[in-house]
C-alpha cells in the first residue's frame, strides 16, 4: 500500500482584514504518496500558495486562522505552536520558494545560509562544512567551495535557485514544496531546474508539492493534478485524464489558453474576466461561471454540492456545470 506524506483533509484558510475574517480557501482535500508529485495549478490569487504556507505554518496565527486537517507522515500540524513548527520545518518538509533573491538572506554567505538550515536543527554537527559542499554538488554546482564564500547577488538568477533547492534539502524531508521553481528564468534554466528537481526526487524517493499556473511543467514532472480556482479544488485527477479528458470550465480554459495547444493561424484563446476577491467569493457556487457569459444564468447562479463528483475512477469534478459548457457557444453567440 501506498506510503501517504501529505493527507489534507477539509483544510480552510480565514485572513483577518479590518477585523473580519474572509475566507480564502476552504474544504481543500489533496494527498501525496511517497515518490509522487502532486501538480497544483491554478491563475495567481487562486490560492495556492495560501495553502502551501498552511503546510509549513508560515501564516501569522495573529491573523490567520487554519482548520481543518493537515498531516505529514501522519503527524497532525493543523494546531502546532510556533516552537512545534521550527522544529518540524525543514525535516519533513522543504520549501523551494518562487523568489530566491528575495528568500535568501543578502548579508550571508551562500555556505552559511545552508550551514544554517543544517545546525537549526542539528547545532552539533561536525560535519557541516562537507554536508554543505555535498549538497551544492546535489544540486549541479560544481564550484561548490567558490560558491558558498558568495553572496546570492553574485550569483545569477539559475544559481540562486539551485541554492534554494539546496536549502529545501539540508536535512533530507520526505516532502518538497516547489512553489513557482521556474518562475523568471530562462527556458534553458527553467528545463535544467525541473530535471534537477524530477532527479532528486527520484532519488530520495520524496513527495513533492508543485505549485505553478505553467502546464508545460505540468505535464514534465506530475504524475498527479489538482485544478484550483477561487480557493477551491475544481477538478483533480492523474496528469493523464486533466490533459486527456478534462472536464470543469476552467480546467478547459486553462488548457486552450496554453499557447501551446494554439493551431497555425489559430488566434489564442484568452479567458474572460478575473479571479475574485476574497470579498467577492462564494464557496457555496462554482465562482468561475461568473467568467462564462454565454451559460444559463441557472446554471452559473446554482449552489453546488460539497462533495466533488467521480466522473471516472480518480478522477473528480466540483459541481456539474462540465456538462453543459461547450467553447462552441461563444462562437454561436459571436455570430
Amino acid at each position: 500500500m501506498a506510503e501517504k506524506l501529505l493527507e489534507a483533509n477539509d483544510v480552510s484558510v480565514d485572513f483577518r482584514i479590518n477585523n473580519e475574517y474572509l475566507k480564502a480557501i476552504s474544504g481543500i482535500n489533496l494527498t501525496i504518496n511517497r515518490g509522487k508529485v502532486l501538480a497544483l495549478v491554478g491563475e495567481s490569487g487562486s490560492g495556492k500558495s495560501t495553502f502551501a504556507t498552511s503546510i509549513m505554518g508560515l501564516h501569522n496565527p495573529e491573523y490567520t486562522k487554519v482548520s481543518g486537517s493537515i498531516k505529514v507522515a501522519g503527524k497532525e500540524l493543523v494546531g502546532l505552536s510556533e516552537k512545534e513548527f521550527d522544529d518540524y520545518r525543514g525535516v519533513s518538509v522543504g520549501m523551494i520558494f518562487q523568489d530566491p533573491l528575495s528568500s535568501l538572506n543578502p548579508l550571508m554567505k551562500i555556505g552559511d545560509q545552508i550551514a544554517e538550515a543544517i545546525t537549526v536543527h542539528d547545532k552539533n554537527n561536525p560535519e557541516v562544512k562537507n554536508r554543505v559542499r555535498t549538497l551544492l554538488n546535489d544540486v549541479g554546482i560544481d564550484e561548490e567551495k567558490r560558491v558558498a564564500d558568495q553572496y546570492p547577488h553574485q550569483l545569477s538568477g539559475g544559481m540562486r535557485q539551485r541554492v534554494m533547492i539546496a536549502i529545501a534539502l539540508a536535512n533530507e524531508p520526505d516532502l518538497i514544496i516547489a512553489d513557482e521553481p521556474t518562475t523568471a528564468l530562462d527556458a534553458i534554466i527553467q528545463a535544467q531546474i525541473l530535471e534537477l528537481i524530477k532527479d532528486i526526487q527520484k532519488k530520495k524517493d520524496a513527495g513533492v508539492l508543485l505549485i505553478t499556473h505553467n502546464l508545460d511543467v505540468v505535464s514534465e514532472l506530475a504524475d498527479d493534478v489538482a485544478v484550483m480556482y477561487a480557493g477551491q479544488i475544481v477538478e483533480k485527477g492523474s496528469v493523464e485524464q486533466i490533459f486527456e479528458n478534462p472536464k470543469h470550465p476552467y480546467t478547459r480554459s486553462l488548457l486552450k489558453a496554453d499557447p501551446n495547444n494554439v493551431r497555425p493561424g489559430e488566434e489564442l484563446y484568452s479567458i474572460p474576466g478575473t479571479v475574485p476577491s476574497l470579498a467577492e467569493m462564494d464557496f457555496n457556487k462554482d465562482s468561475f461561471l461568473q467568467r462564462v457569459p454565454w451559460l444559463d444564468e441557472k446554471v452559473v447562479n446554482a449552489d453546488v454540492p460539497e462533495q466533488m463528483e467521480e466522473v471516472e475512477p480518480g478522477h473528480f469534478v466540483r459541481g456539474t456545470a462540465w456538462k453543459d459548457f461547450s467553447f462552441d457557444d461563444v462562437n454561436r453567440n459571436e455570430d
